[in-house]
């Protein structure tokens, strides 16, 4: 504890819930936010004044910047990036700035100024539609969008610093996080801004695909235990809920818990390409609590509970564009 380290990405879901929780415990937090002409901070702005937070502003597609961003840090966890699906199918060449370069960017950073460790965060995308379960590190990666590609190349590029440089990285690939301050673009806040909002029928992709879901504070849980733990170094883990439910199921369960009855429509703009489509992800996380300890803290319903509060409070509601598809 007591760590300087830096949080790229600071301003968006998982990284500013981790952000909270590195502060909580104790580490001095250099968050990166996405500079803008507005100086907003994204999520950043909701506990901005705390003392251990320094916010800085700009582009990780810049290495000069990424460098001097950088120094005196210790660690650096590194969630910047592109991840909508949907944007990544219009403009293909920004994922492979963002999430290709920019990962390059903070590997030789570290490189040239030695000594910082790198947490790189994939995503369970790369893997695509489950060829065995649960999915293990080893399974086969599968690009099946463009932002998937983007990320297998990001973590190969990650991985090539640890084994040409002996930088200490650990690629992080969480499976898919849910909770509190998440974009529209995510189905669980789709589901829950539509009912808010009063609509009777609610707009859907398909619902066939299933996914492991993980709470917002598990995943920055399973960051933190892996910074902890120098034995992660060199290696690419999961964190996942070990767990699968069908997106259906999961609207189902939702509306039990906001105590409506809907109807869904089937919106043809949220439906990915035929073969983009990753149909099942269920994934293993053996690996992360046998180097770590790590275990999943919040069930499925405990932690939709908690969403469903959060996004239905009219202050955090207004916030969201219900009306619009957000790509």
């Amino acid at each position: 504890m007591g760590k300087h380290v830096l949080v790229t990405g600071a301003d968006g879901f998982i990284g500013s819930h981790l952000t909270e929780l590195l502060l909580e415990k104790g580490y001095k937090v250099r968050a990166l936010a996405y500079y803008n002409s507005f100086n907003h901070w994204g999520w950043l702005e909701e506990f901005s004044s705390h003392p251990n937070l320094e916010v800085v502003t700009g582009d990780i597609r810049d290495p000069f910047f990424v460098k001097t961003i950088m120094k005196d840090i210790e660690v650096v966890f590194h969630l910047a990036a592109l991840i909508a699906i949907p944007y990544s199918y219009h403009a293909p060449d920004s994922y492979v700035d963002t999430n290709i370069k920019g990962t390059l960017n903070i590997c030789q950073a570290a490189k040239e100024l030695k000594g910082i460790r790198v947490l790189h965060t994939s995503t369970s995308e790369v893997y695509g539609t489950a060829q065995y379960v649960p999915i293990d590190e080893s399974h086969p990666k599968q690009p099946q969008s463009p932002y998937s590609a983007s990320k297998i190349a990001a973590d190969a590029m990650a991985m090539s610093f640890y084994s040409s440089f002996g930088l200490p990285v650990t690629v992080v690939r969480p499976f898919n996080t849910y909770g509190p301050r998440q974009s529209a673009r995510a189905i669980i806040p789709t589901i829950i801004t539509q009912i808010a909002s009063g609509k009777e029928t609610i707009e859907l992709g398909d619902l066939r695909p299933t996914r492991d879901l993980n709470f917002v504070r598990d995943t920055c849980m399973g960051f933190l235990a892996i910074d902890q733990e120098p034995a992660t170094i060199g290696m690419e883990i999961n964190i996942a809920s070990n767990t699968e439910i069908s997106m259906n199921d999961l609207v189902l369960l939702i509306a039990k818990l906001m105590g409506t009855s809907i109807k869904i429509k089937t919106d043809l703009e949220r439906l990915r390409p035929k073969n983009s489509e990753v149909f099942r992800l269920f994934g293993n996380n053996s690996l992360l609590k046998q180097l770590t300890g790590w275990s999943s803290q919040t069930n499925l319903e405990d932690g939709l509970k908690e969403t469903i509060a959060w996004f239905t409070n009219p202050l955090n509601l207004a916030k969201y564009k219900v009306d619009i598809f957000n790509l």
